[in-house]
């Protein structure tokens, strides 16, 4: 598949290699499993000098070894003796961008905390001890997002403050996921393009699957989501366990209720029988996997909160595989993928109102975007988009089924915010 939108990102990233001509810089680049991150990069070193390392799990040493001979043979240098530090490896470097610019990338970085969490202040004291004579364009990326922020945002961390740019990859917007199926199959349905939004998310590695295996139907891509050795039905475990260590089980309990439509903590305290408060902030604050959801002109402090999952294919993975899991360890897949259509209608509904929400943010035309529900839980309403300066707000209710709208219907429920809009 050729290499898409990431336009912002590019431009992004060639004025902090011009900046690193000048001095050193340190990017620090976060963005969950599979969404491109290191495809971008290495889009961004095409044409440059520039070294990638991916930090394996492996001991030190035999990282360090590796690491010298990739830098060795692409910026023609030898060393003197044997390295087999980091500290050693990173100073060498530093002392190579003093007459040099280059790039280096290191890849996962975030596994340095299990190898040995004394090369970030090692890391530290030398950055600290040379930027300021370097030349280095220092990438570091990472797709452990609770243990890359807790690295460079925890001010008891030795790198904290010394990155110099943070970016934070995100999918591919529902314009690119249009285009990307447009130049693949160019007579897809609003159903097949839903579907592709749906089940990928905009996450680069499930759109370039769907595409190579010319899966652009939802019967098609529930065929190579279900299948023997398909990358997607162990996705949500290789893409979390690693992010929640011990308590796994509790949060996977929590997000397949959320995905299941057990979206507001009593619901989920009830089932589970236990409290889940510190959870639900953990899940959204150092995973960024959740986000609250309030009736649009709430009080940011107002108790009516549900919650949902911010990643499609993850709410679809606990959704449909996590919670019939047993079905998946013994291959029964049409058992699965009947399940999936009995439930899709609902869940793309969900999706589809979310695809919309999506689209208005990306027109830039609304001040404040969400939806609306009253204290019962009724009167909804699915999308409400104001404009502050023009006075303007937009009411919509999403369907499948045309025929299933009543606009007076909306008129009606739409009284309920008469209140918050004099002047509209």
């Amino acid at each position: 598949m050729k290499f898409y939108n990431r336009e912002k990102e590019l431009a992004q990233l060639q004025k902090i290699r011009q900046r690193s001509a000048q001095s050193a810089q340190m990017t620090v680049v976060i963005g969950r499993r599979r969404i491109g991150k290191t495809s971008l990069l290495k889009k961004d070193m095409e044409g440059q000098v520039a070294v990638y390392l991916f930090v394996a799990k492996k001991s030190e040493a035999l990282l360090c070894m590796e690491f010298v001979e990739t830098v060795k043979l692409i910026l023609e240098v030898n060393t003197f003796g044997e390295i087999i530090r980091f500290r050693d490896f990173f100073a060498w470097v530093m002392e190579l961008s003093k007459t040099r610019n280059f790039t280096l990338m290191l890849d996962e970085f975030q596994e340095f905390k299990l190898i040995n969490p004394a090369i970030f202040s090692e890391m530290q004291n030398t950055w600290d001890a040379e930027k300021d004579n370097s030349k280095l364009n220092l990438i570091l990326c990472g797709s452990v997002y609770s243990m890359m922020k807790d690295i460079f945002e925890n001010s008891k961390e030795p790198l904290f403050a010394r990155a110099t740019a943070k970016m934070i990859i995100k999918p591919f917007e529902v314009s690119v996921l249009k285009e990307i199926l447009s130049d693949a199959n160019p007579d897809f349905t609003p159903t097949d393009l839903l579907a592709f939004y749906t089940l990928t998310g905009g996450v680069a590695k499930y759109v370039e699957n769907f595409i190579s295996a010319g899966a652009f139907t939802l019967d098609r891509m529930l065929e190579e989501i279900f299948s023997e050795n398909s990358l997607f039905l162990d996705e949500g475990k290789n893409t979390l366990i690693e992010e929640f260590g011990r308590d796994y089980t509790t949060y996977f309990s929590i997000l397949s209720l959320i995905a299941s439509s057990k979206t507001s903590r009593p619901e989920i305290e009830s089932i589970l029988e236990m409290s889940v408060g510190p959870f639900l902030d953990k899940l959204e604050n150092d995973f960024s996997l959740i986000r609250k959801i309030r009736p649009i002109f709430s009080k940011p402090t107002g108790r009516i909160v549900k919650y949902e999952i911010v990643d499609n294919f993850l709410s679809f993975w606990f959704g449909f595989i996590f919670k019939n899991y047993s079905a998946v360890e013994i291959g029964n897949f049409e058992f699965l993928k009947n399940q999936v259509r009995r439930d899709y209608p609902t869940f793309s509904g969900i999706m589809l109102e979310r695809y919309f929400i999506e689209k208005l943010r990306a027109s830039g035309e609304f001040s404040q975007i969400g939806t609306y529900w009253d204290r019962k839980n009724s009167n909804e309403i699915d999308i409400v988009a104001i404009n502050e300066h023009e006075k303007r707000a937009v009411f919509a209710e999403v369907k499948m089924n045309k025929s299933k709208i009543s606009l007076a219907e909306l008129q009606e429920k739409s009284k309920a915010l008469d209140s918050y809009l004099e002047g509209y």
